[in-house]
């Protein structure tokens, strides 16, 4: 095997050194070429799979992490910040086994409810009530971390002690921070569900007592007394409304002038006042019947001449008296009576955001080759908004020429934009396939310059394996002849010189069958030496 190896190199010289030095630059660069892409298909092939081992680790867990991996002679990648160490994928389960055997990661960036484990008998009041209090802030702040865009939370609580004999009790407040991932930004929608859920996990504490701000200082959700959600709230749904009644109109308008010739604006003002009205109806009854009655009489009276004490008492608390004479009578009767009749109660509430009045403008691009008619224009716009004269309610309608400058601008823009990537595009396809074709000419040419030297190595050496077996056939006949002629004679020494000459001719005959290569490469030259 050894010395067939050190053949196919000895072949492989004298082939590479017959070429031209074009062919040699040639041979060289596509050899180093493929060299190059055998090692790059061998890297990406043997390059491990990495998966996360550990994620949101502390600074102090990840660096053991790291020491230990080191240790261990385990290959891995640091992301998230530092927070994320990746592994091996085959290598995770053994290695995070393995990292738990040696007590890593310590768990000391852990938080919520874990805090709780460490406490005992002899755990005093304050240090229960701060670990109760941090666990609730480590509990909030990582569900508020499972919301959508959210990257990291920190909650802070504000739980003041409870007094016994106050009838009034410190209100607990919270104030949330929120960092955002990169691009992303909290809809009001998200707030409301941020403060929703600290105040609902809080004992006590009322939702406008939490602020909710986010990395850059920006107010989100302002606590106490404050109406600015509920002000957010009511601007977005003017600004729904608004946009409904737009999008109908613009809807109906594209489809008569076309897209992009005319424009609709409503402005709604709502009422979100809440009106409460109580009224009380009291019908006819003919026959109504009686529900209470009551009568009351009261008669006195006296014998003439008789005297009869009376009197006022006086300043001095002494009683006057005097007598009265003539005939003395008192009468005195009441009667009250209760009759049922019909009695209505009505009750009726206003739900906030009731529309007080609408208005809307049209404008119409006269650039447009369209016919322009306000009252016909305002006449479907009407209907279709639902605007109402009587309300107040108001509609104008223009026809201006529009201004497509920064339409035209855009568009140049992107359709430059669109011809840039196709021309990048087709130029790479040109890159692409002219290196294709390049390298499919360059094998084309070796693999002809290397059939062209095999066809030539095969002539030559086809050529020597004729002439030898001609002279092979010669030397038999006469030899032949010879023989017939030296019957009768012993062998003598030219003979026996014949003998030698058909060994060597044998030793030659297999020469050339074994190293076709150098036979051919001695005639060639032997060729060329001739004068």
């Amino acid at each position: 095997m050894r010395t067939g190896i050190t053949q196919a190199l000895e072949r492989y010289r004298r082939a590479f050194a017959v070429f031209s030095p074009g062919q040699k630059v040639v041979a060289i660069v596509g050899t180093g070429a493929l060299l190059l892409a055998a090692f790059m298909v061998f890297r990406w092939a043997s390059a491990p799979s990495y998966a996360p081992l550990y994620t949101n680790l502390s600074a102090e867990d990840a660096s053991a992490v790291v020491e230990q991996l080191d240790a261990d002679g385990v290959s891995y990648e640091i992301g998230g910040g530092g927070g994320t160490i990746s592994v091996p994928r085959d290598e995770v389960y053994s290695t995070r086994i393995s990292l738990s055997g040696e007590g890593i990661p310590s768990g000391s960036g852990d938080s919520g409810y874990a805090l709780l484990d460490g406490q005992d008998i002899s755990t005093s009041q304050f240090k229960e009530q701060t670990d109760f209090k941090r666990a609730m802030e480590g509990e909030l702040a990582s569900t508020i971390e499972a919301i959508d865009g959210v990257d990291t939370a920190v909650v802070h609580l504000a739980l003041p002690p409870k007094q016994v004999f106050a009838e009034e009790q410190d209100p607990a407040t919270a104030s949330v921070l929120v960092d955002t991932r990169a691009g992303a930004q909290l809809g009001p929608d998200q707030v409301q569900a941020v403060v929703n859920l600290v105040a609902s996990s809080i004992d006590g504490l009322d939702p406008t007592k939490v602020t909710v701000a986010d990395s850059t200082g920006r107010v989100l959700s302002e606590g106490g007394e404050s109406e600015g959600g509920v002000s957010s709230s009511r601007t977005r749904q003017v600004d729904d409304y608004q946009d409904q009644l737009s999008s109908k109109a613009q809807a109906m308008l594209d489809r008569i002038y076309g897209p992009g010739n005319s424009s609709v604006q409503v402005t709604a003002i709502l009422d979100f006042d809440k009106v409460t009205t109580q009224s009380t109806t009291y019908g006819k009854a003919k026959k109504a019947p009686v529900l209470a009655e009551s009568a009351q009489s009261e008669t006195y009276s006296g014998g003439a001449g008789a005297a009869s004490p009376g009197g006022v008492i006086g300043p001095d608390a002494q009683m006057e008296t005097g007598a009265t004479g003539g005939d003395g009578s008192y009468g005195n009767s009441s009667s009250v009576r209760e009759n049922g009749i019909d009695k209505v109660v009505e009750q009726s509430e206003t739900a906030p955001g009731s529309v007080e009045s609408l208005h809307a403008a049209v404008v119409v691009d006269t650039n447009a080759d369209v016919t322009v008619d306000a009252t016909e224009i305002n006449s479907l716009v009407s209907s279709a908004i639902g605007l109402n004269p009587d309300r107040g309610d108001t509609i104008e309608t223009s026809a201006v020429p529009f201004d497509t400058s920064v339409a035209d601008a855009t568009a140049a823009e992107l359709a430059a934009a669109k011809a840039a990537d196709a021309k990048a595009a087709r130029n790479t396809w040109i890159r692409n396939g002219a290196l294709g074709g390049l390298v499919l000419l360059l094998v084309g040419l070796a693999w002809r310059h290397s059939r062209k030297h095999a066809k030539a190595r095969q002539d030559a050496t086809t050529y020597v394996v004729e002439q030898l077996r001609m002279e092979q056939a010669e030397r038999t006949a006469l030899q032949a002849q010879r023989d017939e002629a030296a019957t009768a004679l012993a062998l003598s020494p030219v003979e026996a010189g014949a003998g030698a000459g058909d060994g060597m001719y044998d030793e030659l005959v297999s020469l050339v069958e074994r190293q076709p290569d150098e036979v051919a490469s001695l005639l060639r030259g032997w060729l060329v030496e001739r004068p």
